[in-house]
């Protein structure tokens, strides 16, 4: 038996500047604009969780260390993550 991921049909609005670079992206890649928006959610996607993953593995280290330079610094660390 055929595995079929079903699909949900989604409007979005983007900007010019973005949807002309979805564009140019698609055509260089010869591919659907579509394709190249689906592609390009799914990484974003991926990237979300690595930053999620990234921020509770340094804010258990944060919590884990006894050393006040190590804690210090790694607090320094989470608030950059969390305040840019």
């Amino acid at each position: 038996m055929r595995a079929t991921k079903k699909t949900v049909r989604q409007s979005i609005s983007l900007p010019n500047n973005v949807a002309a670079q979805v564009r140019a992206l698609a055509k260089s890649r010869r591919v659907s604009t579509n394709h190249v928006v689906v592609e390009l959610v799914e990484n974003g996607l991926e990237a979300q969780k690595r930053k999620q993953e990234e921020f509770a593995a340094l804010a258990e280290r944060f919590r884990s260390t006894e050393n006040p330079e190590e804690a210090k610094q790694l607090g320094d660390q989470l608030g950059r993550m969390i305040f840019g």
